[in-house]
Parts: structure tokens; C-alpha cells; sequence
């Protein structure tokens, strides 16, 4: 009879837990984030020039665009805002002390433009205490707004002619408070190709639209590249200005959160092929972008933030290598596990991770075979995730836009501003 070793039926336990995780990991991932019908944007059509004079007469919407050193992204943002094809809104632009050429490209857009007229530049020098960057941006624009309806959106966006007066008529035909939209991801490089599935794997996570759109439920988020907001509840909720959100590096989650809590309908829905974004132009930009917000954007804590350090490469490393730990890992020449038992289990765990990665590839217009980027992009998360929860409680704090940010019991500072001149 052959014998067995203790290690062996350790090892062979430990394996097939971990096949069982994985399996069901992905599969709940899947299941949790599938999109219902009913959380797509109803598109409407576009509107003919002959049209526009026959169309209905929305209320005014005053959209809020904060732009710091912008120059690559600002020109074709203002252009798609001005050329909606909803008859009643201005643009406000918030230049946030830009250094570069993005006050010029504006004093252009505002002289050349066929509707330059709806264009507005508010110029910001200074940043105040206790105010992070984008907030008081934000904040300083919806002070010279006019509008009943205010959408925030950022200068790394473009937006089809009807996506306003899309979003406006299903926020009013719904009675939302709050809309926002998931964008088109523009992901030209191999890096965007790489780290934005994974980077849409945790979000869709830990705040599924499910549950956002769940007045029952407590889980709430807004994506700052949209964000569509009756002026009164904004008003009401104090804004930007309330002590709780002037600060925060995560104003979209914490603005969702405050009109949730509120008692206000907040609707999550997907508005691709409307509203686009590049997000990153660099693979150091992709880094410092998600390090600012990967421990302060999880909802556990410190506690869910250790586990997800423990479980990111078990989900996404690990599968791909079992059969090569199997045929390393060995006591006196016998192995933990035998490889075609290895094998199996691998199997048995790439399945459901191709195949939740290739649906998420098609969604996201990636191709199908960056599937097989997946642990590189874990190993890469992994290390943004930990240096992001490395500074923050280490008191060194973020950096963004030539800001340095700690946070404090949940309340952010800024802790080396801007010195003037730089990039």
C-alpha cells in the first residue's frame, strides 16, 4: 500500500480550498456585477438642427469642469460640452492655478467657438485651508452658477451631442436626485489595457450598481466623471462646503454618500458611448491616480484592506502557478501535491477567471487576450494598494495635481502645496 504523509493530505486540503475560493470568488464577482436593463441609459436620439427649435425646453444646467494643467485633455472636453444639442446651459470652467497652456487654449475656445458665448473661465490662485484641490474647485464654480441642475465633469472627458439632454430627461422622467454615469474607458496603451479591468474588478466589488441603486442599502458612489445634480439638494446637503466633504480626496463616493443618507434617490447607470475618458496618460500617472485612492476608496477599513493585501495575489497570481508550485514545492523528493493533480485544479480555477475576464475585456473593449495580463496586473495592484495604505498611515499622505495630502481621522489636509511655477 503506498504510503501517505501528513503533509500531503494538508497540502491536498489546502489546494481544493483554495479551488473552492477561487471559483466562487469569481463567480460571485460575476453575479454581483452583471448589468440590468434597468441600469442603462435611455439614449435619445440626436436632434437635427431643424429640430432644436421644436425640442423641449429643459430646465438650465450649469456644467462645472475644474481643469489644472489640462492642456492635452481641455480643448476637446469644452468643445463636445458646447456642442450639445440641449438648448438651455452654460460651462463653467475652473482653471485651479494651471501653469501650463490650458488658460490659453480657453481664452481661444472662449473668442473662436461658435458657442463661446455659453463659456465661462473662473481663474483660481489660491487654495484654502482644510480644502482639497477638486472640492473647492467645484465649489468656487457652483458659486457663479445659474443653473437648476448642475453636472460636474472632469477635462479628461468627451461627451457626445445627447448625452445631457439624455441624462436630464431620464433624471427628470425618474425623479432623480443624483445621476451619474459609468463612461467609456479610452484605453489605447498596453498599461490602460492591463490595469483598468482589475481596476473595474475592485470597484464594481466593493460598490456593485446594484446596491447603489438600492435606496435600502447603504453602499454609495458617484463617478466624477458625471455627475448630475439637482442644484436645490446640493444646496440643502451644504455641498461642497460641508466640513465633511471640503476636504476629501474621494469627493464623488462622499457626495453619493451624503445624498444617499439624506434620503435623496441616487441612480448609478451606464452611460458608455455618451460620455468618454482617458483617464492616465502614463503607467506613473496610472500609480499615483490609484494610490491616492485605493485605501481611502475601500469600505472596511483597515481589517478588509489586510485581507484584500492577502487575498489580491491568491486570486490572481496564484491560479496561473499552481502546477509550478506543485513541482517545486517537495520534502524528501516527495511533492505536496501531485502535478496532475495540480493540474486539475488549475483547470478547475482558470475557467471562471477567463472567462469573467474576457466578458470584462469585451465590456471594456480590450482584447481578449490581455485576459492573460491578469496576475501582473494583481502583482501591480497589490503594490499600489500597499503603498497607499503605507502613506496614509504613515501620516506621509498622498500626492496629487503638485499636492501633497494626509489624512488625519478622516479628514484631509493639504501638507505641501503647490510651490508656484511647477507642474
Amino acid at each position: 500500500m503506498k504510503k501517505r504523509y501528513w503533509w500531503q493530505s494538508l497540502s491536498r486540503f489546502v489546494l481544493w480550498s483554495h479551488v473552492v475560493g477561487v471559483v466562487g470568488f469569481y463567480l460571485f464577482i460575476w453575479l454581483r456585477t452583471l448589468p440590468r436593463k434597468e441600469d442603462q441609459l435611455r439614449v435619445q436620439p440626436l436632434l437635427k438642427a431643424s429640430d432644436e427649435a421644436k425640442s423641449v425646453v429643459f430646465p438650465l444646467v450649469s456644467i462645472i469642469v475644474p481643469a489644472r494643467n489640462e492642456e492635452q485633455n481641455i480643448r476637446r472636453c469644452v468643445e463636445s460640452l458646447l456642442e450639445q444639442d440641449y438648448s438651455n446651459y452654460e460651462v463653467i470652467i475652473v482653471d485651479d492655478g494651471s501653469t501650463d497652456a490650458t488658460e490659453h487654449i480657453l481664452d481661444d475656445l472662449t473668442r473662436s467657438h461658435a458657442n463661446g458665448k455659453r463659456l465661462w473661465v473662473l481663474q483660481l490662485r489660491d487654495l484654502p485651508a482644510d480644502w482639497a484641490g477638486k472640492p473647492h474647485a467645484i465649489h468656487s464654480g457652483v458659486q457663479e452658477a445659474q443653473g437648476t441642475w448642475l453636472l460636474f465633469t472632469d477635462a479628461d472627458t468627451w461627451h457626445a451631442p445627447n448625452a445631457l439632454r439624455s441624462a436630464m430627461k431620464q433624471a427628470l422622467d425618474e425623479k432623480i436626485d443624483l445621476l451619474t454615469l459609468a463612461a467609456t474607458q479610452n484605453l489605447p496603451t498596453f498599461w490602460d489595457r492591463t490595469l483598468m479591468p482589475m481596476a473595474q474588478l475592485g470597484i464594481s466589488m466593493l460598490y456593485p450598481p446594484r446596491l447603489v441603486n438600492d435606496a435600502a442599502s447603504p453602499v454609495a458612489i458617484a463617478n466624477g466623471q458625471y455627475i448630475l445634480i439637482r442644484r436645490a439638494v446640493y444646496d440643502q446637503l451644504g455641498g461642497y462646503a460641508r466640513p465633511d466633504l471640503r476636504g476629501t480626496l474621494l469627493d464623488d463616493r462622499d457626495l453619493a454618500h451624503a445624498v444617499k443618507k439624506s434620503g435623496f434617490c441616487l441612480r448609478f447607470i451606464d452611460g458608455s458611448g455618451l460620455v468618454h475618458v482617458h483617464m492616465y496618460q502614463s503607467f506613473s500617472a496610472i500609480w499615483s491616480g490609484w494610490r491616492k485612492n485605493a485605501y481611502l476608496g475601500n469600505r472596511g477599513g483597515l481589517a478588509f484592506v489586510l485581507l484584500e493585501l492577502f487575498g489580491l495575489p491568491m486570486v490572481t497570481v496564484a491560479p496561473f502557478l499552481l502546477p509550478i508550485l506543485a513541482g517545486l514545492v517537495r520534502i524528501k523528493q516527495r511533492p505536496f501535491v501531485a502535478t496532475s493533480e495540480a493540474m486539475v485544479a488549475t483547470a478547475l480555477e482558470l475557467g471562471p477567471l477567463l472567462a469573467y475576464r474576457f466578458w470584462l475585456n469585451r465590456k471594456l473593449h480590450v482584447p481578449w487576450y490581455y485576459a492573460f495580463s491578469h496576475p501582473l496586473a494583481g502583482l501591480v495592484f497589490e503594490g499600489i494598494l500597499g503603498q497607499s495604505t503605507l502613506y496614509i498611515l504613515s501620516g506621509k499622505g498622498v500626492d496629487w495635481r503638485g499636492r501633497r495630502y494626509r489624512n488625519t481621522n478622516g479628514v484631509t489636509k493639504v501638507i505641501q502645496p503647490e510651490v508656484s511655477g511647477a507642474h
